[in-house]
């Protein structure tokens, strides 16, 4: 019998790999961390994007989950800021290493809150079957979704499936030119 994926399981890992990828920028070299960023940044970006996208409305629908996920919306939206920052400023930057800090706290937060609250909630109200079901909607909306974040772009599933393919289209384009 198929062991299919189940939503949480599949963002819990994706966390793991996003604390993976910080080690990995903050470990790197100088000629090795401008590459390990941007493949941190790329999944921070999908991966927010496809929980707006997917989780966070599970959680609205589940009893008592409308003020969860509107506060790890307003945490998304101040995180696509930092991360812009971030991406702006560069990893030679001289205060680079230090905003990293900082924002790796602020994400490792998120996801902890995400675990102990949303998850959850997700779990309560939905059956193995449509956790499944989720988790082939989170990966699809990984691969339609942004690769860099938009902190004044549209927040929610709405805006995402409405202006995303066509940012997502820039992004990559953009990737591509550039060699990412």
């Amino acid at each position: 019998m198929e062991q299919r994926t189940d939503a949480t399981a599949f963002l819990e890992r994706q966390h793991e790999e996003i604390r993976r990828l910080f080690n990995q920028v903050q470990q790197a070299g100088a000629e090795d961390k401008a590459e390990a960023f941007q493949c941190l940044v790329r999944l921070l970006a999908v991966h927010e994007t496809a929980e707006e996208e997917v989780l966070h409305p599970a959680a609205r629908r589940a009893g008592g989950g409308e003020a969860v996920a509107e506060a790890r919306l307003a945490e998304e939206s101040a995180a696509k800021q930092q991360l812009a920052d971030l991406e702006e400023m560069g990893p030679t930057a001289p205060e680079f290493d230090e905003a990293l800090a900082a924002f790796r706290a602020e994400v490792d937060r998120h996801a902890a809150n995400e675990e102990a609250e949303e998850f959850p909630l997700v779990r309560a109200s939905t059956d193995a079957d449509t956790r499944a079901a989720m988790a082939e909607q989170l990966e699809a909306a990984e691969a339609i979704a942004p690769t860099h974040p938009h902190p004044h772009g549209p927040e929610g599933a709405l805006g995402n499936l409405v202006v995303g393919p066509f940012v997502a289209i820039a992004d990559r384009v953009h990737d591509a030119m550039r060699g990412n």
